[in-house]
């Protein structure tokens, strides 16, 4: 692969930067990069985020040894080169945030609501299927996963398995190797952290391991939300929260509806506190609680 090399002419002495730093980034390399994002991604990116633009990328430009955001622009844009490099941009400038049992009340409503008659079914020899989309580094699928294991502690020897999915194969490769700090594991009760996790002691830092039984509920997957989708069974519960609010509202509006074909009869879907259900699926679900919605009778078809 030739990496392009930055040229005199393209510090553009000119143009204003968008961003005052050691690279110059302007409103139309800005521009190039949002454009990418939202075609690949399906990701908004509004000029008020030039500065985490900035800050995510510039370390790429830096380690590439180019001189401008332009020259990093043509190398990501680059039918016979960029490949990797536009993977990498995109892993960069997709927002990770998470942590276990976030947004406690659609874990209350789990396991209080939904899981108990699934998990009945499951003791009856029916699948039970659970979609963490957008799951990141996975403490979102594996709070689920512990959700479930309080209560029905044998899980693993049912038919009782969760999808977790991600764009970006960084977070996704975190969440296989299912290894957290002490501090990410503190939000975990010390009672399901004893019986879950295996404590493991490197570098002086204490981290906490997932157990082989937890472990096995969670299959992990990239996959982008705005692409292909290989799955063909019907899911019982759906978690995308907090992946919309990055979305336009078409892309949006479309991603509910995709939802519909894939969500078994009665289903549950959890979105994030700030983001709403739109377009025609709205109207194929009611509201079963806090940013919780289930599906109505006839409506998966």
């Amino acid at each position: 692969m030739t990496i392009p090399r930055s040229r005199p002419a393209d510090v553009r002495a000119s143009e204003s930067p968008l961003v005052p730093g050691e690279f110059l980034l302007t409103m139309e390399d800005f521009r190039r990069i949002a454009a990418m994002l939202y075609a690949d991604a399906g990701i908004h990116l509004p000029e008020s985020k030039a500065t985490l633009v900035y800050s995510r990328l510039a370390k790429r430009v830096r380690l590439l040894g180019l001189e401008s955001f332009r020259s990093y622009c043509e190398l990501v844009a680059a039918p016979d080169s960029g490949v990797d490099e536009r993977q990498r941009m995109l892993a960069a400038l997709t927002t990770n945030v998470t942590r276990f049992f976030r947004e406690p009340h659609h874990f209350q409503h789990l396991k209080a609501k939904v899981l108990p008659p699934l998990l009945s079914a499951a003791r009856q020899g029916k699948e039970i299927r659970i979609w963490s989309a957008g799951c990141s580094n996975g403490q979102e699928a594996y709070s689920i996963a512990l959700t479930i294991l309080e209560l029905m502690p044998e899980a693993a020897n049912y038919d009782v398995r969760i999808l977790a999915t991600d764009i970006d194969p960084n977070v996704v490769a975190e969440g296989r190797d299912g290894e957290y700090s002490n501090s990410v594991v503190d939000a975990v009760s010390p009672d399901l952290r004893k019986r879950w996790f295996t404590p493991v002691k490197g570098n002086g830092e204490m981290r906490w391991s997932v157990n082989d039984e937890l472990r096995t509920l969670v299959t992990f997957r990239e996959l982008n939300l705005i692409g292909n989708w290989p799955m063909r069974r019907k899911f019982n519960v759906i978690f995308c929260r907090n992946v919309v609010i990055y979305f336009d509202d078409g892309t949006q509006k479309k991603l509910w509806g995709r939802f519909l074909p894939l969500l078994a009869p009665g289903a549950v879907l959890y979105i994030g506190h700030s983001e709403r259900l739109s377009g025609p699926a709205a109207d194929r679900f009611e509201s079963d609680g806090i940013t919780t919605y289930r599906l109505k009778d006839g409506a998966s078809t």
